[in-house]
């Protein structure tokens, strides 16, 4: 009897420890218009709590570049200049997080975009999965300023900014002395439209996500470092 005792336990011990494993699986969605930095913060969580940072950018380029089924139906909709339904991004999705690589959680940066999407992908949830919906709160003006100033190097590459990093001679890059150039979807107007899409498509997720007492809002408006520290508090 003491035998099958030990044995019992020594089996329900691994047991119990793989289900806490599980459960602390950690899906961290971030939120924020256009130059918010989700981007960069993303990638900085991803690093520091060693999972996946996952942009739907990033898997289209990687469907259609591995020339994968998803990928060729992706493909198909933007040769025709349309946009890829909501179930085939979600498909793509899906694919990519049932990898081992995101056994322990992951980073979304760029999906949802819609509260469709948002609904779709509650439905996949499991009970064990911790979301976190984290949003870069950011004026409009500050991020206009943040992209319609940014010039680039045609030289070197290097980014300078007409509002928080002037060149020390108007149009001349610092690092090298290259022309500083501006991208054409960095002018105001392109900002604007964007932003307004931002404001009309996305942004209703910051009250859809709120009502489910899943939302953290951080100031955007410090500096990257700040920021990342807000983001970690909010996390923990």
């Amino acid at each position: 009897m003491k035998f099958l005792i030990v044995s019992l336990a020594s089996l329900i011990l691994p047991l119990m420890l793989f289900a806490a494993q599980v459960a602390e699986q950690k899906v961290i969605i971030l939120l924020g218009p256009p130059a918010s930095g989700k981007g960069t913060q993303a990638s900085r969580l991803a690093a520091d709590y060693k999972i996946p940072h996952i942009s739907t950018g990033d898997l289209f380029r990687e469907n259609i570049q591995k020339n994968t089924e998803l990928g060729q139906k992706a493909k198909a909709f933007m040769d025709k200049g349309q946009l890829v339904p909501d179930s085939l991004v979600l498909d793509m999705l899906y694919d990519r997080i049932a990898k081992m690589d995101c056994e322990k959680g992951f980073v979304l940066d760029g999906f949802p975009r819609t509260i469709p999407q948002a609904e779709a992908f509650d439905k996949k949830l499991k009970a064990n999965q911790k979301v976190i919906v984290l949003n870069l709160d950011v004026k409009d003006e500050t991020l206009i300023k943040r992209t319609a100033g940014r010039l680039s190097c045609k030289n070197c590459g290097h980014i300078q900014n007409t509002y928080f990093s002037p060149p020390k001679k108007e149009g001349v890059c610092d690092k090298c002395g290259g022309p500083l150039i501006q991208r054409p979807d960095d002018r105001e107007d392109v900002v604007r439209e964007r932003l307004k899409v931002y404001h009309n498509q996305t942004e209703p997720l910051i009250g859809y996500y709120s009502k489910q007492g899943k939302l953290i809002s951080i100031d955007g408006e410090q500096n990257p470092d700040q920021v990342f520290k807000a983001l970690k508090a909010a996390i923990q």
